[in-house]
């Protein structure tokens, strides 16, 4: 499936933790280019991230974001370390009677680093529901991806047939444009007072012929216009394949320019190039 590197989704979902949220956006780029922006808790994360990115693109400026809204704590029990304030209770009693105004409350012992134990955050399970979201947010990705894709190949297929028909045309009329050279030839030929040998003549009619024989240059941009509908054809990123094509018509188009012999092919060469240009400009934007 053909896929454009221009695309935007979203996802969120609710957990334990709280409220995770992730964006996708991207641009073109001739490499990929994974930029993450994760909140502190997922900053772990950022290599499964990339690896899952890389894994399923090819090319663009991708920019993640993720958002956590932590839930709200709802524990009632305190987890208190009963050993260390048996300590503190009793190291405070000893000290009373040196320091009788000293006065220690139950919520200063509570501040004590250790007496209040914390659970530790469930990482691997906030790691594992970001995944989940990554892969939801993927999918409608990609899918953005492979519908600009489409309408992007749509656009080439209409200018790929322009050309093919451009090239018909200076084949239809290349008969005439040589019989025109040939004529002009033998005009001059005539305008001589002196004879001139027919052996030179007939030599410098077929130089003067190949000079202006476009036959390869046309054969070429048909083998080209096979290609890119072939390129058009295959399910993997296509991009790189067809900017390189692109200027592989442009070089034909320049060579049928400069050795247009009349009207019709310089006209054909400036309608080529510029068929060719808007192609080069939407392969800019292919993965």
């Amino acid at each position: 499936m053909i896929r454009s590197m221009t695309a935007f989704a979203s996802a969120e979902s609710e957990s334990e933790h709280g409220n995770l949220s992730i964006e996708l956006r991207s641009v073109n780029h001739r490499y990929l280019e994974i930029s993450p922006r994760l909140p502190e808790d997922l900053r772990s994360f950022e290599t499964p991230l990339r690896e899952t990115l890389t894994a399923r693109l090819a090319r663009g400026k991708v920019d993640v974001t993720m958002r956590l809204k932590a839930a709200a704590k709802r524990s009632t029990a305190l987890d208190i370390d009963e050993e260390l304030l048996d300590r503190l209770a009793s190291r405070a009693q000893d000290l009373a009677s040196r320091f009788p105004a000293l006065k220690v409350d139950f919520t200063n012992l509570l501040n004590w680093p250790g007496v209040l134990c914390e659970q530790s955050a469930d990482n691997e399970g906030l790691q594992a529901a970001a995944a989940a979201l990554l892969d939801l947010a993927l999918v409608e990705f990609i899918a953005a991806r492979e519908r600009e894709g489409e309408r992007l190949a749509g656009f080439l297929r209409e200018r790929i047939d322009g050309i093919e028909a451009i090239v018909a045309g200076v084949r239809e009329h290349l008969p005439e444009v040589r019989a025109a050279a040939r004529n002009r030839l033998d005009q001059r030929l005539a305008e001589i007072k002196q004879p001139a040998d027919p052996g030179r003549i007939e030599q410098e009619i077929v130089l003067q012929l190949q000079r202006m024989d476009v036959d390869e240059e046309l054969d070429r941009l048909a083998s080209h216009i096979a290609e890119a509908r072939r390129i058009l054809g295959i399910d993997e990123a296509i991009g790189r394949r067809l900017d390189f094509l692109m200027q592989e018509f442009n070089r034909e188009a320049n060579t049928l320019g400069s050795k247009a012999a009349d009207p019709r092919t310089t006209k054909a060469a400036v309608e080529l190039k510029v068929l060719i240009e808007q192609m080069r400009e939407q392969v800019q934007n292919l993965e």
